[in-house]
């Protein structure tokens, strides 16, 4: 199978029908192309890589089967090893290393997309002005987007080599043009 985005939604949407994960894939997506870019690696196996990372979520919503199980059916469809490892070594119960910088983005990506997002959710104005420092400040209130694993959006930028304030500069830039696909206020021109 050649990894192309209309083939990586197509998987998705297969497995996946909840809006909310849909954007979460979406937002992965943005922020994971975003490093691809800004590394010089294949945006479009990254940008698949991150689109898929989660499409077994509603068929497979406890540790003991995400996202193990849903690695047969990515090779089943013909997905290459590069995009199924990644999308195995995001989850750290597995503890698969990350050896390449693919996994350490997809990882890193994952947490930080989903939390800036909830951030965007409770502003009037999205993404739009959205400052690291206030990111940080939404951190350290575990009753906000509880879900998140804060542990691995610091493990996240660590992989990364980023300082935590650069890494969430980068994500809420990465989100931005897709605010509106988000569900989030489009920002004004």
């Amino acid at each position: 199978m050649e990894v192309t985005r209309d083939n990586a939604w197509a998987t998705l949407t297969r497995y996946t029908t909840s809006e909310s994960l849909l954007r979460h894939a979406r937002a992965v997506e943005a922020s994971t192309r975003w490093y691809a870019r800004h590394f010089g690696e294949d945006e479009v196996l990254w940008g698949c890589t991150a689109l898929l990372h989660d499409f077994d979520y509603e068929i497979h919503p406890t540790l003991d089967k995400h996202p193990q199980d849903g690695a047969p059916i990515l090779r089943e469809e013909g997905y290459p090893e590069i995009v199924i490892e990644a999308v195995l070594s995001h989850a750290e119960h597995l503890a698969m290393p990350r050896d390449t910088r693919l996994k350490k983005t997809l990882f890193a990506c994952d947490e930080l997309s989903g939390f800036i997002h909830a951030c965007g959710l409770v502003r009037p104005t999205g993404l739009e002005g959205l400052e690291p420092k206030s990111v940080r400040k939404k951190l350290k209130q575990p009753s906000f987007a509880a879900g998140v694993h804060r542990d691995e959006v610091y493990a996240g930028a660590e992989l990364l080599g980023l300082e935590l304030d650069q890494h969430i500069g980068n994500v809420v830039s990465a989100l931005q043009p897709i605010a509106g696909e988000l569900g989030l206020p489009v920002p004004s021109a």
